[in-house]
């Protein structure tokens, strides 16, 4: 037996399959680095966080952040993140890169693009890359559901190429067909303001009014605030396009028990 193995051809045929089976487990282990095989992580919400808090945040998910662009909303703490692409809750794998709005120092102006014959989802995702918001959705007959008939700022109409300051609301009239109207109330309960907000607007519908609890007192309260309670409640019955959601906001309980750990009181 030890005159077989001491063989060299027997000895070649051991060392290469001993080197095709080191290769391949090589290979695997660096292809699932790579590629971040079947590991996915959830987006954490940054939202109202610093440009500091917000990339310590994606580091400590093992993800990357940086700042893409800045919108100027007045009531917001300067420098802080305003939204990020992708957005909270989005699955994506280990290492994406985030992208961040934050709320600029001084107030800029913007060109208004043209968004007639968008889809409104089309139209909204127009509007944010641009640093501006989408205010109502004003439903009007037409022969296609949710196609952008004009575009509205301060109850006029705005052309394309006109100067809006950055963070202004633009709202849409819209088509709405007879034969597809109706939609769904999304259940938002538990998420944050903006959160919710768009996951609204996403569903076709328009945000009344938001009520909130007296223990939000100041612009980084409500960005931080989580929805308590809706109407209408989310249900399977459909409602029609255009609707009016009312949320009620109070303070993000895990946010209070920090809060109260760390000071000794609310």
């Amino acid at each position: 037996m030890s005159k077989f193995f001491s063989n060299w051809i027997v000895k070649n045929i051991l060392l290469a399959i001993l080197a095709v089976i080191l290769l391949a487990v090589v290979a695997d282990f660096l292809l699932a680095r790579l590629t971040n095989h079947n590991k996915v992580i959830e987006v954490p919400d940054m939202t109202n966080m610093t440009v500091v808090e917000a990339r310590r945040t994606a580091a400590n998910h093992g993800l990357r952040a940086r700042v893409a662009d800045s919108v100027f909303v007045r009531r917001m703490q300067k420098g802080a993140v305003y939204t990020q692409n992708p957005k909270p809750g989005s699955m994506v794998k280990k290492g994406r890169r985030i992208r961040l709005t934050i709320n600029a120092m001084n107030a800029k102006k913007v060109s208004m693009p043209n968004l007639v014959g968008y889809s409104m989802r089309q139209a909204k995702a127009a509007l944010l890359s641009r640093g501006l918001n989408l205010g109502r959705l004003i439903y009007v007959d037409d022969i296609a559901t949710n196609n952008v008939l004009k575009q509205l700022h301060s109850n006029r109409q705005i052309a394309p190429g006109d100067q809006v300051e950055s963070g202004a609301e633009i709202d849409l009239v819209v088509g709405l067909n007879g034969e597809d109207r109706l939609t769904y109330v999304p259940n938002v309960v538990g998420m944050k303001m903006m959160r919710s907000v768009d996951a609204v607007h996403d569903n076709s519908l328009n945000v009344k009014k938001l009520v909130f609890d007296k223990r939000v007192k100041t612009y980084a309260d409500s960005i931080n605030a989580i929805v308590q309670k809706q109407t209408p409640s989310p249900s399977n019955a459909p409602v029609i396009m255009g609707t009016d959601v009312t949320l009620y906001l109070g303070p993000d309980p895990v946010s209070t028990v920090a809060k109260t750990d760390t000071t000794g009181k609310k």
